[in-house]
């Protein structure tokens, strides 16, 4: 029961801090990345559909990124959902293929963009909190219930609370990066 309690508290903090990740990526910053785009929904044919099952995305050089759109109809709608996205990029249309230079950031939007970094990383902490408070409440009820003893209840917290902490500590590591990434020319 215990090991169950300890197997879905790493999972879920696991799949949290997998999230957050994923979130940092989209996060602009000077150099271009495919997971710029990684968010934009294009409408295709009624349907709206992710970017990447439209087009081909690619980085050939830190500046640019290169949309290479499969149908030739579909190229205005992915131009207008990359406008729509509002990540500061205008696209220029070369036939199937959408340039899209990288402008330098300035400080301002440097200093918007780690705020918004920071309340990504404080989310996630915040919901891996949440998965530890969710799992000491499970560990209690057990207690409650006999179903194990007090010394057992207090090795699993301990054991919740040093993963809590590499969490929190993975979190914090990720920001950081994700920080020096944005503050870099």
């Amino acid at each position: 029961m215990i090991n169950d309690v300890l197997i879905d508290a790493e999972d879920r903090m696991k799949k949290s801090a997998g999230s957050k990740q994923h979130e940092f990526a989209t996060i602009r910053t000077g150099r271009a990345t495919p997971s710029l785009l990684s968010n934009i929904k294009v409408s295709y044919y009624g349907s709206i559909v992710p970017l990447k099952q439209v087009a081909n995305v690619a980085a050939p050089d830190p500046r640019l990124l290169v949309v290479q759109v499969f149908d030739k109809n579909a190229v205005s709608e992915v131009d207008k959902a990359i406008r729509a996205a509002d990540l500061g990029l205008n696209p220029q249309i070369e036939g199937n293929l959408l340039r899209l230079p990288v402008p330098q950031l300035n400080e301002e939007r440097r200093k918007d963009l780690v705020k918004y970094a920071h309340k990504i990383a404080e989310e996630g902490k915040v919901a891996i909190r949440n998965i530890r408070r969710d799992c000491n409440e499970m560990l209690k009820e057990l207690q409650k219930d006999k179903e194990i003893s007090e010394d057992q209840e207090h090795t699993a917290l301990d054991k919740i609370q040093k993963l809590t902490d590499k969490y929190i500590i993975a979190m914090d590591e990720m920001y950081k990066n994700k920080e020096i990434e944005i503050l870099e020319e």
